[in-house]
């Protein structure tokens, strides 16, 4: 242990945490991440309550944190340790005060979850920190050897904002959770207006920033959007109508337009929801509301991808915090695609705060630009998406393919948003969409079908309505094309003339793609472009770290899961052992076990053994021991399914009933295929979308070229992936040899394998060698 001056041991670091401007689902995790890995790494975590204001009052608002003190707290919507405006901060004589308060709480190091304008006001506060510390010590206030003990403050941040309107991060703690609870209203919506043929106006939150916007049009298949960054052309008003007119005549029977709260026109005249109702009524003559969601979008449960993005930024605040020397500047916690990353926070509050400047000023371009290539994308997905009828942006007749559309392996959740959005980009390119029914054995079998085959040709209505839908509308299945016939299958391709080939699945898909690459010397027909977007809930396709369908399983598990530890805690003292799926991969066993807190994850790639379980049931031993009938105390163990062939759910269930000794119980739960989910999550519907016309264009470059050409080119044949913070396709044929693990049917390289010590870590999972007396005990 390091030693202060006069010799005497340094005490250890002192870490606070704080929420603060608007609350956003998810913020409680991070504070329960930042306190138990300041814990864990041998630190004294604090929470200061009130935000800003707890830290220039002092007092009993700010207080030191146990282990126990955060649990439970990842399932709990807004903040536990409450956020508060605090005018008194924005003024030196109010950072005098918060400053004085730190160094009598021995504070050194600070994490704020928070928008701009906190982690604005907390990066001056560490700028002004050595003149606050040389101000308190002429005024005797605090003595010269506490000026020198605290003459370093460490602060980073993490963002929470339900609008994503921060910079240098693809999304911000809360957001997707909020977009959540827009999806929900509208897919009530959609019902009464289909019902009734009326259309619906949605205000949604957002003053600066479109995101919230965009996405939900994206995630909803709306007719029209209307976002800040970028107002719709000086005829806006004939364009929507002649949008929403043209698709009434293709026969939709309901009417969605989106605006969010900071919605104007190029002239910056606010385009109010009552504006449009008016137009669609008087104009369209349709029946139309108004619906306000209000602070709904702030409400609720925060989903599975808000809970792991706050635990994962929480814990590297911590390791930032502890990394940081006196030149480091200031960091906040941000995410680019799959990673998790540390940017420069004045940066980042600079660029947040030039969107606003550029919409000012009518620089429209600049606005766009600053949100990011990730916004453009989706904002061109969406107009290339959504409106029918755009011959100008048609390919030549020579460019134009036919391209087949086809869902192999199990269903899983955007398998139709993916779907929806292929065939309404090639239509707006002029291309002919091709749905195969039932994957390549209903090719195979049923394509001469009358009057319905299994090769049907697919108009924008017939797809119009699938975003939200869960499962397959065109059918999936496992068979390969090995099994069903390769010369039938290629028989199939010629007939129907198919140009290029979208494929949406999992490891089927996967190995179905490396079957047809290998019979291209063969068959003729295969040379063709082929591209794979991964959609399985196992998350196991080689080429990618994200797999659509994944996220909806998360979700559907942790809201079964939040239901049995609500069980597990009204009694007390009860564990709860859930079987997830997956296959051979651990990834949604171990990202739920993120989301929920679990007490131990069991994976395939770790396999289960006594020892382990002797030191996970000594380890519940303690933890009960400890709770003395604390509410929340109810605990989870997940296992995945194929963990360990011996040590199944029931039988780990009833060892540890049995090693309890009475003194607390055991019960076994097995959500099945509920995992599966029903409606497919935003985050699912967003990227699948994103995904599948990414999969589209690049089908498209290969218009008008020979099958030698397409042949000669690896990513003729490729898998569409996210990995770490990049986009990218990846050649069939390397990622079969280079990074597939056949025989256990996932990648080689798994990449969230580092997120299971955080799962250990934030539970208090006690590790082999810390252990060695459990066994024992056990008799093991």
């Amino acid at each position: 242990m390091a030693a202060r001056a006069n010799g005497a041991p340094a005490a250890k670091k002192r870490i606070a945490v704080m929420t603060s401007g608007g609350d956003s689902p998810g913020m409680n995790g991070c504070v329960r991440a930042v306190v138990r890995m300041s814990i864990h790494q041998g630190c004294e975590a604090y929470c200061i309550r009130e935000g800003y204001e707890g830290l220039v009052n002092g007092g009993d608002l700010i207080q030191p944190t146990r282990w126990e003190d955060v649990r439970g707290l990842l399932s709990e919507g807004g903040t536990s340790i409450g956020t508060a405006r605090c005018k008194e901060f924005t003024e030196r004589p109010g950072r005098l005060k918060a400053a004085k308060n730190m160094i009598a709480n021995g504070i050194n190091a600070l994490v704020i979850c928070g928008g701009d304008g906190s982690l604005t006001g907390a990066d001056k506060f560490r700028g002004e920190w050595p003149g606050l510390l040389e101000d308190l010590v002429k005024s005797g206030e605090i003595t010269k050897e506490q000026q020198k003990e605290f003459q370093y403050l460490n602060i980073v941040g993490t963002v929470g904002s339900i609008d994503n309107d921060f910079a240098d991060t693809d999304a911000t703690i809360g957001c997707y959770s909020s977009l959540a609870r827009i999806c929900e209203a509208v897919d009530s919506i959609d019902a009464t207006a289909s019902s009734h043929q009326r259309a619906f106006v949605i205000e949604v939150m957002g003053r600066h920033c479109g995101w919230l916007a965009l996405m939900a049009g994206v995630s909803t298949g709306a007719d029209f959007i209307f976002i800040p960054e970028n107002p719709p052309a000086p005829d806006w008003e004939e364009q929507m109508c002649g949008i929403i007119k043209r698709h009434r005549q293709f026969g939709k029977r309901k009417t969605i337009v989106i605006v969010a709260e900071g919605a104007h026109d190029l002239e910056l005249n606010k385009i109010s929801p009552t504006k449009v109702k008016d137009l669609l009524s008087h104009k369209l003559k349709l029946d139309t509301r108004i619906t306000t969601l209000g602070h709904v979008q702030r409400g609720g449960t925060p989903c599975a991808y808000d809970r792991q993005l706050a635990t994962l930024q929480g814990v590297e605040a911590v390791k930032a915090v502890l990394e940081a020397t006196p030149e480091t500047p200031s960091k906040f916690i941000a995410i680019i695609e799959n990673k998790i990353v540390r940017n420069p926070l004045i940066e980042a509050v600079a660029t947040t705060g030039q969107v606003a400047e550029a919409i000012k000023v009518k620089d429209f371009k600049r606005a766009m630009d600053l949100r990011g290539p990730e916004f453009a994308e989706y904002h061109q997905a969406y107009m290339t998406t959504t409106a029918t009828n755009q011959p100008e942006l048609h390919l030549p007749k020579e460019k134009q393919m036919n391209i087949a559309i086809i869902h192999v392996g199990a269903p899983a959740g955007g398998m139709n948003s993916a779907t929806r959005a292929a065939v309404a980009y090639c239509l707006s390119r002029g291309h002919k969409p091709v749905a195969i029914h039932n994957g390549f054995a209903g090719l195979v079998r049923h394509h001469d079908d009358k009057p319905l085959g299994s090769v049907r040709d697919v108009k924008w209505l017939d797809v119009e309505g699938w975003i939200g839908r869960g499962g397959s509308e065109i059918g999936t299945n496992r068979e390969l094309p090995s099994k069903v016939g390769m010369g039938e299958t290629a028989e199939c391709f010629m007939k129907y003339e198919i140009d290029a080939l979208f494929i949406i699945g999992g490891f089927e898909a996967f190995t179905a793609v490396s079957e047809l690459r290998k019979a291209r010397p063969d068959y003729p027909a295969f040379r063709i472009p082929m591209m794979l977007l991964p959609a399985t809930i196992s998350n196991n396709v080689p080429g990618t770290e994200y797999s659509i369908g994944s996220d909806t399983c998360l979700n559907a598990l942790i809201s079964y899961c939040d239901a049995i530890k609500q069980s597990a805690s009204a009694s007390r003292r009860r564990i709860f052992v859930v079987e997830t799926q997956g296959g051979r991969s651990g990834y949604i066993a171990t990202m739920a076990g993120l989301a929920i807190g679990a007490t131990a994850v069991y994976t395939p790639e770790e396999g289960i053994t006594i020892q382990m379980l002797a030191r996970d049931i000594q380890h519940l031993r303690e933890s009960f021991a400890k709770d003395a009938g604390q509410n929340r105390a109810g605990k989870l163990i997940l296992r995945n399914e194929h963990a360990s062939d011996t040590y199944t759910t029931e039988v780990i269930a009833n060892m540890i009933r049995e090693e309890s000794k009475g003194r607390f119980e055991s019960r076994f739960a097995i959500p099945g295929h509920v995992q599966q989910g029903g409606t497919p999550s935003p985050m699912d519907r967003v990227r699948a979308v994103r995904l599948a016309v990414k999969c589209i264009q690049a089908l498209e470059s290969y218009a008008g070229k020979s099958k030698e050409e397409i042949c000669d080119d690896p990513l003729s044949m490729a898998v569409i992936g996210i990995k770490g913070a990049s986009v990218v396709f990846g050649a069939m044929e390397r990622l079969e040899k280079e990074e597939t693990n056949w025989k256990d049917r996932r990648p080689k390289d798994e990449s969230w394998i580092k997120y299971k010590s955080i799962v250990d870590i934030l539970s208090g999972r006690p590790k082999a060698e810390d252990c060695c007396e459990a066994c024992g005990r056990l008799n093991v």
